[in-house]
């Protein structure tokens, strides 16, 4: 059974005013179990971002992060930000838990192509911990977009130089998954790093 509407992310508008992105309330299939979805995702309770082969996942949220990964998908990025990934590498990471220290105005790492981000929080009525893709590097007030974290909300963009985003503090529970299409030659460094984040985030937590 396939999770993901493929039609959704291919009929989505770009918008291109600030940089390139598209949005899309819900990527899901309509016969899809929400809570199915989401009993499946990790138990995360440390802040920060997992490699997705760092933490134990259930069935549904393996084949969710295939085809996110798909060819399939790819190619329907690459329509829509008419970009060519034959040589990208694809990254994936998780997470579970929000930190009141994140959520900085920042925009992602230039070894990056796109970043794709899919929120998976049931009943999500908070307006804190919402992403928001600014116009400007310092004001969290003056964005393009607020894009909930709402389960299956889904956001793409272009990384370029003015793609600033991020949120209003939120400490709590705060499940998604984030996939990047990477440089070739910046794939390596992108996975140790998160690899060995994740390691010592449970060294220290066994101890403690």
């Amino acid at each position: 059974m396939q999770l993901i509407n493929n039609k959704k992310l291919s009929k989505a508008k770009v918008n291109k005013e600030f940089f390139p992105f598209f949005h899309v309330d819900n990527i899901f299939l309509d016969n899809i179990d929400t809570q199915s979805v989401i009993d499946d995702f990790p138990s995360i309770t440390d802040g920060g971002s997992f490699h997705v082969s760092a933490v134990p996942s259930g069935k549904l949220i393996k084949q969710l992060v295939n085809e996110l990964e798909s060819d399939e998908i790819k190619a329907i990025l690459e329509t829509q930000f008419n970009v060519n990934l034959d040589e990208a590498k694809v990254a994936t990471t998780l997470r579970g838990y929000s930190r009141k220290k994140d959520g900085k105005i920042h925009t992602d790492s230039k070894t990056k192509i796109l970043t794709i981000l899919l929120y998976l929080n049931k009943d999500w009525e908070e307006s804190n911990g919402n992403l928001r893709l600014l116009k400007e590097n310092n004001n969290l007030k003056d964005y393009i977009k607020e894009i909930p974290c709402s389960f299956g909300s889904l956001v793409a963009f272009k990384v370029t130089g003015n793609c600033w985003h991020g949120f209003k503090a939120y400490e709590g529970k705060r499940l998604s998954i984030q996939l990047n299409y990477i440089y070739p030659e910046a794939l390596r460094t992108h996975n140790l790093r998160h690899k060995f984040s994740s390691g010592l985030k449970s060294i220290f937590k066994k101890k403690t």
